[in-house]
């Protein structure tokens, strides 16, 4: 046995304090992560956010983008069932919300998911979520942007007579050439958030108003084409057909967690944070069921195959009139277009905090001292989710989206756990109840819900997992600020 003072023989093999291992599995303080809260490269992020700008930021990113895109898509997998779908995609993110709720109010940064992972799993792991937020975020933008399409001309029509061309409208693969309108919202949500956040948040706040006003309008024209008989048959493709339904309706929830993203920008982040997070999905929740079982009651479920703009398709043949449906997409024309400019803001400000780590280029941290904005990093997500949304068909989008946001929301459950192990003496302004419980349980849903997904969602899901550790390796397991520190 060696003495303690006596070095090893020369031939006993040590471990490099940089090693491979060590580098994947090093983790971020969480004092440290809130310690460098709102500095970037080149610049600081302003304390500019309320509580209530905050829940307008969760819900604008959220709510639209399932009832307004992808309700049409829906119906036909569960039929009626379709109202309990929403309220399964909505459990799961129940679960996942409570835990994000509480790691918000615990470290409270801009990068989300990501710097939660950092803190709590380890340098690799916290890559693999970022990477999952950048398909989250950044392919959702596109996602929604195409959306907005449909409903602009719907608006169109209904107020010129003007229909634009389908080669102006449409991807390649859906008859196009190229989605000019989607590029259009897309640029047009980019001028707004490099006037600052401030200011984004409140034309979103505008913006929020006039989706929700357009919803209850639905409701009350909807109501009375309401046909009880529409409901007879309540599941006619089986429970699995919920599912299968709830798996893609998820994709409506995305954007809940919008809010966490500006830990860095809200005036009070750990009071504020869990209540805006929580606050938003309520709100939407009860939207979206309202919304969709009245939807259903007034039109057969079989109608709603291939019908794009549907909510303002019910309305005109409630009403027999094209005026109400016209009235519709002028509401999700804004209330669309609220959805691109949260989530793109969102996007930003988790690559924001990646770059701030190393991990990606610092050109994505600079921030303008004028605006308080990290204005290089919007226009270069801009132009690759405007692009993005003109060149690739929605369904893809749809399903590559809600897959790596179900990865990263099960990372967040899991980090919760982790904490509370790891921290347990930590000050949280917010505790998910009944301990691990609720966390486990929003693993679980959200394996479940990638579970149901199809086989080429798992495809693309692998090949941008691939491409994501090839640049993790290659570029930002040595150039990482905590690698640097271990030098």
């Amino acid at each position: 046995m060696l003495d303690q003072g006596t070095a090893p023989p020369a031939t006993e093999p040590t471990v490099p304090k940089s090693s491979v291992l060590s580098a994947l599995t090093r983790r971020k303080p969480v004092e440290q992560l809130v310690a460098e809260g709102g500095q970037g490269e080149g610049g600081s992020l302003r304390r500019t956010l309320s509580m209530w700008q905050l829940t307008m930021i969760s819900i604008g990113a959220t709510l639209g983008t399932g009832i307004f895109v992808v309700l049409g898509e829906a119906v036909p997998l569960a039929g009626p069932a379709v109202t309990v779908a929403f309220v399964f995609a909505g459990l799961t993110a129940l679960f996942s919300a409570l835990s994000y709720a509480e790691l918000a109010g615990t470290i409270p940064v801009a990068g989300s998911s990501y710097s939660y992972a950092y803190a709590t799993m380890g340098e690799v792991v916290a890559w693999i979520c970022g990477w999952c937020l950048l398909l989250e975020y950044g392919v959702s933008v596109a996602a929604v942007a195409v959306g907005w399409g449909d409903y602009l001309n719907e608006l169109l029509d209904g107020t010129i007579g003007v229909t634009l061309p389908t080669v102006l409208t449409a991807p390649p693969g859906d008859g196009g050439i190229f989605n000019l309108p989607a590029l259009i919202v897309v640029m047009l949500a980019m001028v707004f958030l490099l006037g600052g956040a401030k200011e984004s948040a409140r034309a979103n706040t505008i913006m929020v108003f006039v989706k929700i006003a357009s919803l209850a309008l639905f409701c009350a024209v909807g109501f009375l084409g309401f046909k009880s008989g529409n409901y007879a048959d309540f599941m006619p493709l089986g429970v699995s057909s919920i599912g299968a339904a709830g798996a893609i309706l998820f994709f409506s929830y995305i954007g809940f967690d919008a809010a966490s993203t500006a830990g860095e920008e809200a005036k009070n982040p750990k009071r504020d944070l869990p209540r805006a997070i929580m606050l938003s999905l309520v709100v939407v929740t009860a939207l979206y069921v309202l919304v969709a079982a009245v939807a259903v009651g007034a039109w057969d479920w079989k109608k709603f195959a291939g019908t794009d703009a549907t909510l303002a398709a019910i309305m005109n043949d409630v009403t027999g009139q094209s005026f109400w449906g016209t009235l519709l997409a002028a509401g999700a024309v804004i209330s669309i277009a609220s959805v691109v400019l949260t989530v793109l803001y969102g996007q930003t400000r988790i690559l924001f905090a990646m770059s701030r780590d190393r991990l990606v280029p610092k050109v994505f941290g600079k921030v303008s001292p004028k605006t308080g904005t990290p204005r290089v990093n919007t226009v270069i997500v801009s132009l690759f989710c405007g692009i993005l949304a003109a060149a690739v068909p929605l369904g893809e989008l749809v399903n590559a989206t809600s897959i790596g946001t179900l990865f990263a929301f099960a990372l967040v459950n899991i980090a919760v756990v982790v904490l509370r192990y790891r921290r347990p003496d930590m000050d949280r302004s917010f505790k998910v109840p009944f301990g691990p419980l609720f966390p486990v349980l929003g693993f679980v849903f959200c394996g479940y819900s990638m579970y149901s997904l199809d086989l080429i969602t798992w495809a693309y899901f692998g090949a941008w997992m691939a491409v994501g550790l090839v640049f993790y390796f290659l570029y930002g397991m040595r150039r990482s600020r905590l690698a640097s520190a271990e030098k």
